[in-house]
């Protein structure tokens, strides 16, 4: 062979290889592409129970309610609230202390399981806030006294 066929023939090959690590790249991060999904778009699609998803929205007002569980001889606090994007509603167990800025009527993005169809078991809470955030310290600070 010519060695202009043998380097086409190369040069062929190696693309093909990176378009395939691409396609499986971007087949298995399908899932993290997307930061969180809404209420309305996680139960439209099918999750199963062991599949880590995150789910955002708004935490409906009225909707928290904290009791203090005992597990291994210890109090933890369970923490049941309700996240909606103001068209459908899911239910969201959490075991652990929750965020400063976490408060009813605020953006909160969860990861962890959806159980069934209304009930989300999760493993971490973020609380999500607008750009003038302010830590507590510097705001007492800040703010005028009168």
């Amino acid at each position: 062979m010519k060695l202009k066929t043998l380097r086409l023939i190369k040069v062929s090959l190696l693309l093909i290889i990176f378009a395939v690590g691409c396609s499986i790249l971007f087949y298995n991060l399908k899932n993290n592409l997307v930061f969180f999904f809404s209420p309305s778009e996680i139960l439209e699609k099918n999750i199963s129970s062991k599949e880590n998803v995150r789910l955002g929205g708004m935490v409906k007002k009225g909707s928290v309610k904290k009791k203090e569980i005992e597990i291994a001889a210890k109090k933890i606090q369970e923490t049941v609230f309700t996240i909606t994007d103001f068209e459908r509603e899911i239910f969201v167990y959490y075991i652990g202390i929750l965020p400063d800025l976490f408060s009813e009527g605020q953006g909160v993005v969860v990861e962890g399981n959806l159980i069934n169809n209304n009930r989300f078991d999760a493993k971490v809470v973020l609380a999500k806030h607008d750009e003038n955030y302010m830590p507590p310290e510097l705001d007492n600070i800040v703010k005028p006294t009168n």
